[in-house]
């Protein structure tokens, strides 16, 4: 089909494609997130591909099945379906047949006894009280979510701007050239109540009017898409199996604000993102919805990609587009605001990768259809990452104001090996820890400041009670610390002695007065630093100070860690009733921490010992044993 030049050829174009994906008696969609193609889906979709292609003129048996017409069976790449702890995945519509984990050798029987005798495969389904549950909308995993902004991935093939038009893609671009004012599809957005996806949750609307008014004639409209926090992959997940919606709303918010040009900034460690997108950007040039003159318009839009080095600072507005003119990414003192000098010192629209891909369907759906999910004030979805000590680990979506307990029970399936809660990291590097006591809080933006953390871009780390609190302090302060772009010197220096101070208490050197050290350290770097990673960087220390101040003080009193993880407070005790007395233990210590006589029962000087174990490895009376 050749480039689209108005509006009707995209009308045609798009019922014509629909038809023709309708025409398939069976669709296998093979998810090709990079967790997936990590554990070989890449060889799955291939082997499928030579089984469809190797039987022509099959006939599909499902006793279920609503005959489309007579279309081949079509084999797809999908995006990430967000069950990342069970894939590879496989799924066949329209039956919605999920089939979980599963390898290259079940190919021939997935096809032979499934897409052509219609029969299902009880241990590649997901097992759920007792049962086999072949449908993916009655998995628990998915039951409570609210899938929106991750809508098309796993269902559509992410490599096929064909697949997005056929669903509808591009529709809102359409409306807004042809039937709506730049004011008007800003008066929308705001009306909409959308806040920005990145963290801080401005609301999206203010920002584009913002830059609407500014004198300055360019403009240019920026995707945040440098995800940079542990744990996180939200935004990677849309690149990878979405691309095109988020590309739309970024379009229309060019046109909202008068801009020609855009910057996708895409973190170099995400390569099938960014080949999706260079792909996706490709495509849409050559049917005319980038470019000049789009669909016949006066609105020309242009897109580029840039790559990020992997720097976690350049998460921030004004160190991203530093980074993308081609200097070292390092935040600036504001004002000027992004709004007013951002990229290339031109106003600049700046929201993330979720951001954007609710755009379309504001302006698809309208403002009320958006307010009428969430809750007041913090309208709309939002997109986590849920990983760590919990069950059901992968990508979920649900509505703002959803509990704590409904994410973690409900969807996560609740702590795995039979742990118990103990807390959640949440807004990454730069969030808090959340307890029991909050598993009924709200996840919204206002709820979560009002205690001290964040939403932030979405990584949610559940905790269990083998987590040691002061580690996980230390673990996110040395992140964060050498995540440091040194500009300012409550960030430099702050976090490096909080590093030094959280170093000294896992090795069981540290007392009482650092955590009063800790505490004054934290309330001035939050209060100087130069931009937000800087003022965040203590949110970790501070929470698990909060709320596990216990933890610490037996660290640097007891000098134990009663979760077990540090082991440098761990003890090699020998036992005197099994100690023979051999000396081997002494002889082959590399400290020189062992002492004793003959025949005699020896000790561990715990002051010398270096907690290397060799003692326990050479023992063979098993008359050494760890305390903690």
């Amino acid at each position: 089909m050749g480039k689209l030049t108005d509006r009707a050829s995209l009308v045609q174009a798009r019922e014509a494609l629909k038809k023709e994906i309708d025409s398939n008696k069976c669709r296998i969609l093979i998810c090709a997130g990079t967790g997936c193609v990590a554990g070989g889906s890449g060889e799955i979709y291939d082997k499928m591909c030579q089984l469809v292609e190797g039987h022509p003129g099959i006939e599909v048996k499902f006793e279920d099945h609503v005959d489309h017409g007579d279309g081949d069976i079509a084999v797809r790449k999908s995006g990430c379906h967000g069950f990342c702890e069970m894939g590879p995945l496989l799924k066949i519509e329209p039956q919605d047949i999920l089939y979980t984990k599963v390898k290259l050798e079940d190919c021939e029987e997935i096809f032979h006894k499934t897409i052509v005798g219609g029969e299902l495969i009880p241990r590649l389904l997901v097992q759920q009280d007792g049962m086999e549950v072949p449908k993916q909308e009655e998995i628990n995993f998915y039951k409570k979510q609210n899938r929106n902004v991750l809508k098309n991935c796993g269902h559509i093939d992410a490599e096929h701007i064909e697949e997005y038009l056929a669903i509808g893609g591009y529709k809102a671009l359409e409306k807004v050239l042809f039937d709506m004012e730049p004011q008007a599809v800003i008066d929308e957005v705001s009306a909409a109540g959308l806040r920005g996806r990145g963290g801080a949750g401005f609301p999206t609307g203010k920002k584009w009017a913002q830059v609407a008014g500014q004198k300055e004639p360019k403009r240019y409209v920026v995707c945040n898409g440098d995800e940079g926090d542990p744990g996180a992959f939200m935004d990677r997940s849309i690149m990878e199996g979405d691309p095109h919606k988020m590309i739309e709303g970024m379009a229309i918010a060019a046109y909202a604000v008068g801009s020609d040009e855009g910057y996708i900034y895409v973190r170099a460690e995400y390569p099938l993102a960014i080949e999706r997108l260079r792909n996706a950007i490709a495509q849409a040039e050559e049917w005319g919805l980038l470019g000049d003159n789009i669909l016949g318009t006066d609105f020309s839009f242009r897109l580029h990609i840039n790559r990020g080095a992997g720097a976690f600072v350049c998460g921030e507005g004004s160190a991203l587009t530093a980074s993308i003119e081609g200097n070292r990414g390092m935040p600036r003192v504001k004002p000027p605001r992004t709004v007013e000098q951002g990229l290339f010192d031109k106003p600049t629209v700046l929201n993330n990768v979720e951001t954007y891909a609710n755009v379309p369907m504001i302006l698809d759906n309208g403002a009320d259809w958006f307010k009428s999910i969430g809750v007041e004030k913090n309208h709309g979805t939002k997109a986590f990452a849920l990983t760590g000590s919990v069950k059901n680990t992968g990508l979920i979506e649900v509505p703002m104001g959803t509990t704590l307990r409904e994410v973690i029970y409900d969807i996560g399936g609740g702590i795995k090996d039979g742990g118990q809660f103990k807390a959640v990291q949440i807004g990454g590097p730069s969030g808090g820890c959340l307890t029991a006591e909050h598993l009924d809080l709200p996840l919204d933006f206002d709820s979560l400041k009002k205690i001290g953390a964040m939403i932030g871009s979405g990584g949610m780390v559940v905790m269990d009670d083998k987590t040691c609190m002061v580690e996980v302090a230390r673990f996110f302060m040395n992140f964060t610390q050498n995540e440091s772009c040194g500009k300012c010197v409550p960030c430099r220096e702050g976090t490096k002695r909080m590093l030094e101070i959280l170093e000294r208490i896992v090795a069981g050197k540290g007392t009482l007065e650092d955590l009063d050290v800790l505490e004054e350290l934290s309330e001035m770097i939050t209060d100087t630093a130069l931009c937000g990673l800087g003022k965040c960087a203590a949110q970790p220390v501070m929470s698990t100070l909060q709320f596990f101040r216990e933890e610490y003080e037996q660290h640097v009193v007891e000098k134990k860690c009663v979760s077990r993880n540090c082991e440098a407070l761990r003890k090699f005790v020998i036992d005197p009733d099994k100690c023979k007395g051999c000396s081997k233990c002494a002889r082959n210590c590399p400290a020189g921490a062992i002492s004793g006589q003959i025949r005699k029962a020896y000790s561990i000087d715990f002051d010398t010992c270096i907690k290397c174990g060799a003692c326990v490895a050479d023992c063979a009376f098993d008359a050494i044993h760890i305390e903690w």
